[in-house]
């Protein structure tokens, strides 16, 4: 989200993609060799038709502590969000958990869901499951690259979300 809020053509990009309107993916990604979270992840099967040699990374976690953080992150903005067109009220809220964000319950169980769906979509050439904060090694390994010389990032941990969030939302459009 930190590579769309900022600008106003790819808000419109993926609040039509919400809505149904699959776009032109070559042109969503046309700047960009990866995409991370969302809202790219939503449409994780779609993605992976179209890029078929792409190679998929499914980070997870302990259910309890991915719901801590979400609760902590996503949550709380989803709640009291007041645009019921947002991209995260029609993905997450409504296409992912279908309405039930306060029902911590149902949302791990789709959180478990998701993860064996995706598992099982895949073989092991083209997904490796990395438990959140894995290190380089396996990922460097899966994508056949040298280890960087500079530590595994951690970039948007709960206590930075809200940080990164407000400089993604003031960070002129362009």
């Amino acid at each position: 989200m930190f590579e769309v809020v900022p600008y106003p053509e790819r808000i419109a990009t993926w609040r039509a993609a919400a809505a149904g309107e699959i776009p032109d993916w070559d042109q969503v990604f046309s700047d960009f060799h990866a995409t991370v979270d969302w809202p790219a992840a939503y449409f994780w099967r779609e993605l992976s038709d179209y890029f078929p040699n792409a190679k998929i990374i499914l980070s997870v976690r302990d259910a309890e502590s991915w719901y801590q953080s979400m609760d902590k992150t996503i949550l709380p903005m989803l709640r009291t969000s007041e645009e019921p067109e947002s991209i995260g009220i029609k993905l997450i809220a409504e296409g992912v958990f279908g309405g039930k964000i306060n029902d911590r319950e149902h949302m791990i169980e789709v959180y478990n869901k998701n993860i064996a769906n995706v598992q099982s979509t895949f073989g092991q050439d083209r997904l490796l499951t990395v438990e959140l904060g894995g290190g380089w090694d396996p990922l460097c390994q899966f994508l056949d690259c040298p280890i960087p010389d500079e530590p595994y990032p951690r970039g948007n941990s709960s206590d930075q979300f809200s940080g990164n969030a407000a400089a993604a939302m003031s960070t002129p459009s362009g």
